[in-house]
């Protein structure tokens, strides 16, 4: 018992010391099979905030990318090739990120008008235009906004 509580020890000593070399041992454990060995609390802990970070990623990208639909649309003396390049890789993110994980879908919808108030904001500081330039909710829809052949007018 004392050797296993030794042991238990260590990992969580190696997992504050060496994240990778942790994640190393915790793959080598799982491929052999050697379950009562691995550091599942810090497991769970690494997979939950692997959950909470696809998330992060997923509103982050909505918030660029309905600025830049905001600045493309509101700021038409100043539309510039980086605002559609950046239109363009956030649109392909998202795509990624919704094929290699379909469940996140529904999460977009959860956080779009989150994502466009912050979006609104951002556009106004960035173009220097009054807040009540924008409109208070999103003039384009989600999939208007994933859409890779919609710019707004």
């Amino acid at each position: 018992m004392a050797r296993a509580k030794a042991f238990a020890d260590d990992r969580q000593s190696l997992y504050e010391r060496d994240f990778y070399l942790w994640l190393e041992q915790q793959a080598a454990l799982l491929r052999e099979g050697r379950f009562d060995q691995l550091d599942v609390a810090n497991l769970i802990e690494e997979i939950e905030a692997m959950a909470r970070q696809d998330k992060k990623a997923i509103k982050s990208s909505l918030v660029v990318l309905l600025t830049h639909l905001l600045k493309h649309q509101f700021q038409l003396e100043q539309h510039s090739s980086g605002w559609r390049g950046s239109i363009l890789e956030h649109r392909q993110r998202l795509r990624d990120d919704f094929e290699e994980s379909p469940s996140l879908r529904p999460y977009a919808a959860e956080v779009f008008a989150r994502a466009y108030a912050d979006a609104r904001e951002r556009a106004s500081a960035e173009t220097g235009l009054p807040l009540r330039v924008f409109p208070t909710s999103s003039p384009y829809a989600l999939e208007q906004t994933l859409d890779p052949k919609f710019l707004p007018d």
